[in-house]
């Protein structure tokens, strides 16, 4: 009788309430997040051990929201070197969901890779009745390990659905079920190790992305992007403070299809007039931004972020910028493609 090999998946621990600790079990607020090791989380889960071989690694132990660009750089650097391995057949991370969104993104651009890379986090701590965190790791593995996982780009295991990075969002503050894919949908479904996908990624990712980290200066990692918020009564002073401070990109999260308070927008001309990046995007939680829509992009130079909301716009803005891209014309092409 013959014995099929186990795959191997490397899971990378970054923190979050997945790795959160309560005083006590009924507490699923106010919890430290990012406390609990690794190798304590895995052991909650024996079923892993039927699913793949694991390495295991401790890359951070923050809480999402503290999440900064240089540890994005750490991050997808470990990962293609797990990646590049031969022995290694997927890999997990398990994050905080408040910035998950950002980090798969990232991932999605810079991940040189056909092998699975997928996400998961917690709504609950670890410490937490009913924590949703252990279940959603055997997701996750399950995932990493399905050869039908590959080639399709960064993936997030959550609550029983398989998101695509680029289209994932947080729907909720509190909620189990608290991410969703409001354009394009959910790609498949996880559960009991059982795996469906339901569709493909189109845009560019992984290994067809022209985002490679070995362009980035270590030194000086990322251009500095922000979001600016349009709104009744929005006003021009962060604008220009952000200009002042050396901004190379503003994306702006506009009203309804991306439209601009006039006063932010006379603010947003005047970054464009000293050779600052603008992306118009949208606040609200679904559709797209209509190039030449709201706003007239082509002649004021604008960019649409399409249907990137504005975080993920920001990512994308950012490693353009890395690479030396800031017309608005090559930009705008990135932003159609990716």
């Amino acid at each position: 009788m013959s014995h099929q090999k186990r795959p191997t998946v490397a899971v990378l621990a970054t923190g979050g309430t997945i790795a959160g600790e309560a005083p006590v079990a009924a507490q699923t607020s106010g919890y430290k997040a990012g406390v609990i090791s690794v190798d304590r989380l895995l052991s909650a889960v024996p079923e892993l051990d039927s699913v793949a071989a694991i390495r295991s690694e401790q890359i951070a132990g923050i809480d999402s929201k503290d999440l900064d660009d240089s540890l994005w750089v750490t991050l997808a650097h470990r990962v293609n070197v797990l990646l590049a391995q031969d022995d290694i057949d997927g890999l997990v991370i398990m994050h905080g969901t408040d910035t998950l969104e950002e980090t798969a993104y990232w991932l999605h651009l810079t991940v040189a890779s056909v092998k699975p890379v997928v996400l998961t986090a917690a709504m609950r701590p670890f410490t937490a009745l009913s924590s949703d965190g252990s279940l959603n790791l055997l997701d996750a593995v399950t995932l990493a390990a399905c050869p039908d996982a590959v080639a399709r780009g960064v993936l997030v295991a959550f609550a029983n659905r398989i998101h695509g990075a680029r289209d994932i969002t947080k729907v909720s503050t509190y909620a189990v079920d608290a991410f969703a894919s409001p354009e394009s949908g959910v790609l498949g479904w996880v559960q009991d190790r059982r795996i469906e996908f339901q569709r493909r990624v189109t845009r560019a990712h992984t290994i067809k992305s022209v985002f490679r980290l070995n362009d980035i200066d270590t030194q000086n990692p990322l251009p500095m992007v922000q979001i600016v918020v349009s709104h009744a009564g929005a006003v021009r002073v962060i604008v220009d403070a952000l200009v002042d401070a050396g901004v190379r990109g503003i994306v702006v999260a506009g009203t309804g299809n991306g439209s601009i308070h006039s006063t932010l927008q006379q603010a947003l001309v005047s970054a464009r007039a000293r050779s600052v990046a603008v992306v118009r995007s949208s606040r609200v939680g679904s559709g797209h931004v209509m190039r030449n829509g709201a706003a007239p992009d082509d002649m004021l130079g604008l960019v649409s972020a399409g249907t990137l909301n504005p975080y993920k716009a920001r990512v994308l803005l950012m490693l353009a910028l890395s690479r030396g891209w800031s017309e608005p014309l090559i930009l705008q092409s990135l932003f159609d493609q990716y």
